[in-house]
């Protein structure tokens, strides 16, 4: 329905984003943590420099299990008023059985939770956004059991106003020229290592003997893990004296596997102990979670890799808690301490059949497949779905319910997902792989998690090549050069479609060669090559128009009437945006609708018809806002302060391009920068105002 005319300034008025809470990623300081007042105070006292200025990075180093997690974690926590822009915190899985995290993987775990969707793919794009995004905050970082200092360096903020501390089984030396502090954590002292004792078995246990306490503190090596693991292993066994468990501590079994990390022993011990005192079910769940490639645990992993219902894993999951074995990190979800997970795995690879151990893999790949699957049924209904193949179909009832819950459940899981991509393709599971990858579509699409987009479609091309399915193959193809070309990899996503457009003409398949050239298209336009442009577009066009493919016609129609806009036609890119928002209306495809009458209010505005320009702009908006796609909210924002500013009203124009700036500056600093270039022209000695919100 159109306006009537609009008189006089453009002004128009949104409602207020609700802005996005700065991160609080820090986790809970655990129960059981007691003492180290003296490490506290050090750890205050380093972070003061000789001239009274604040110290930005610290990093403190110990044995595993010697509690260094827990100390900064309680450290952070008292700091935390002193950083109100944001608690940043991600586990560098310095010594896990999968390898150490890439900087990458973090970069973009802490990008989006500052509200950037599309995270450059390169580590070097993802570094500087990070600096710069950080440059103004004053946030802290912690960042957990670091490996090397070359993982840590690309992590470090922007700005003099942060604070980054380090946990590490090394000393990191190598951070001393990045200004780095070292502080070396030692064991619990006996008075706190024997309250830590009493708070797990009760202090009138202790006080009845007190001996044998000390002793069995002393037997732990000063190491909290090793304590709560013992203290938890008595509480379990209230009639049991403290001196059976000391005198079975000083026999240590011979199979024991001793690691060379100093303290280490002692963990091991305690850990052979609490494993010897679980159920039988109870030993079996331990074993099975330490072969999983995921890094947090809840009652439906437990479920999914043991065949059992939610009730069964939620008590088995109780246990492991009850004895120390798991430790909680937030509502349902536990995970293993380093050592524990290293413990579990090796009773898995001692006391586990190989065919038990594979079968539990295969439940867990194929959950997350039936899972991720319902995610992609929920989130875009329309998007053509592969057969999938099951070894083992799940009944468990799906985590999630509604739209927004099945996003964020994936985005959650998303390197869980990876995780178990690369255990199917370890065991040769390559159609349970590229299935995974095809599943995942909506997680890309929606969040822009390029780095991930690039690499799952990589390995589901190979498995899916491996597996000699065409069709697979063409859509690994497809979607994977989607990602590239999104990340600004044109050279890349261009041999993708090449290869797809082959392919496809081989197999006869109308529809994927119509995508493959539509995608060569844009990727030409993009490029500057207009004329290949074109002629890849209406190749498509001719081909979807033959198998009766609407929607196609007129994603192709979108690019060519931006085409005619860049050559100065925006009669003819009118005609163009006109049809295509005709037919994706008819298809019902909202988003794709308002992306169209987004250029068609653009060209209107170009051939003056301002008015009418205006009102296509602004329901195309209202659209954007409530689907949350902040990147075409921003673009359409532009418009409008385009059109405002060729109006003359260079009021309304600063508005617009104030709040596209606002979003882009955090997702995109190339779109921010020209935007930025927009307000300079509008306001040369002024700094961009900052109205509205990055949020999402």
């Amino acid at each position: 329905m159109q306006a009537h005319a609009i008189h006089g300034g453009l002004h128009v008025h949104y409602p207020a984003t609700r802005p996005q809470p700065p991160p609080r990623q820090l986790l809970p300081v655990p129960a059981h943590f007691t003492g180290r007042q003296e490490d506290l105070a050090a750890l205050g006292r380093l972070m003061t420099t000789e001239s009274g200025t604040r110290q930005s990075l610290l990093v403190v180093s110990g044995p595993g299990g010697i509690g260094k997690s827990a100390l900064v974690t309680k450290w952070l926590q008292e700091l935390g008023t002193d950083f109100p822009d944001g608690h940043f915190y991600a586990d560098l899985r310095g010594h896990s059985v999968g390898g150490p995290a890439s900087p990458g993987e973090v970069l973009g775990q802490f990008l989006r939770a500052l509200g950037t969707r599309s995270v450059p793919a390169e580590l070097a794009e993802q570094t500087a956004l990070w600096r710069s995004v950080t440059a103004d905050r004053n946030v802290m970082v912690m960042l957990d059991n670091a490996f090397t200092a070359a993982q840590v360096r690309p992590l470090l903020p922007g700005g003099t106003g942060g604070l980054v501390v380090v946990t590490s089984r090394h000393m990191l030396t190598g951070l001393g020229v990045d200004g780095a502090r070292f502080y070396r954590l030692g064991g619990l002292d006996p008075d706190a290592g024997l309250e830590l004792l009493a708070r797990g078995i009760g202090s009138e246990r202790v006080a009845r003997e007190p001996q044998a306490a000390r002793e069995l503190a002393e037997l732990c090596a000063g190491l909290p893990l090793a304590v709560c693991l013992a203290s938890a292993r008595l509480a379990s066994r209230p009639r049991q004296p403290v001196q059976v468990m000391a005198e079975a501590l000083v026999r240590k079994p011979g199979d024991l596997i001793t690691l060379e990390v100093e303290g280490e022993a002692a963990v091991q011990t305690a850990l052979n102990a609490s494993y010897a005192g679980l159920t039988e079910d109870g030993a079996a769940v331990y074993r099975r979670l330490g072969l999983l490639p995921v890094r947090t645990f809840d009652t439906q992993i437990i479920a999914a890799c043991c065949g059992k219902s939610l009730d069964w894993a939620d008590h088995l999951m109780g246990e492991l808690i009850e004895v120390s074995l798991l430790e909680e990190v937030g509502p349902g979800t536990c995970r293993f301490h380093d050592l524990v997970r290293l413990h579990a795995r090796d009773r898995a690879l001692r006391d586990e059949p190989e065919p038990e151990r594979e079968e539990v893999l295969r439940r867990v790949c194929d959950w997350y497949l039936a899972t991720v699957t319902a995610a992609e049924e929920r989130l875009t209904p329309a998007q053509f779905t592969l057969p999938r193949n099951y070894a083992f179909p799940s009944e468990l009832p799906l985590p999630f319910d509604e739209k927004a819950d099945a996003l964020g459940w994936l985005d959650s899981r998303r390197m869980d997902l990876m995780g178990v991509l690369s255990a199917a393709v370890d065991h040769g599971w390559d159609e349970t792989a590229w299935q995974l990858v095809d599943a995942s579509w909506p997680l890309y699409l929606h969040l822009r998690h390029y780095d991930l987009w690039i690499e799952s479609h990589e390995i589901g091309l190979a498995a899916a090549r491996r597996s000699g399915n065409d069709v697979a193959e063409r859509q690994m193809l497809n979607s994977g050069a989607i990602g590239l070309a999104a990340a600004e990899r044109t050279d890349d996503a261009i041999r993708w479609y090449s290869a797809s457009a082959e392919a496809a003409r081989t197999a006869g398949d109308v529809r994927d060669e119509g995508q493959a050239f539509h995608g060569l298209g844009g990727c030409h336009h993009h490029a500057g090559r207009r004329d290949e442009a074109v002629r890849h577009l209406n190749q498509a066009i001719v081909l979807w128009e033959d198998c009766g493919y609407p929607r196609g016609t007129a994603l192709a129609r979108i690019v060519l009437g931006e085409i005619a806009l860049a050559e100065g036609s925006p009669g003819t890119a009118v005609e163009c945006f006109r049809e295509a928002h005709r037919v994706m209306v008819a298809v019902e495809d909202t988003h794709d609708a308002a992306r169209a009458l987004t250029f068609l209010g653009h060209a209107h505005i170009r051939t003056g018809k301002f008015d009418q320009g205006v009102e296509e702009l602004t329901e195309a908006l209202a659209v954007f806002a409530t689907s949350g796609s902040s990147h075409w909210q921003a673009r359409t924002l532009e418009m409008l302060g385009e059109g405002s500013r060729e109006r003359g009203d260079v009021t309304a124009a600063g508005e617009f391009y104030a709040r596209a700036y606002a979003l882009h500056k955090v997702r995109s600093p190339l779109d921010a920068e020209r935007v930025r270039a927009c307000l300079d022209e509008l306001h040369p000695s002024d700094e961009p105002p900052e109205r509205g919100s990055a949020s999402e």
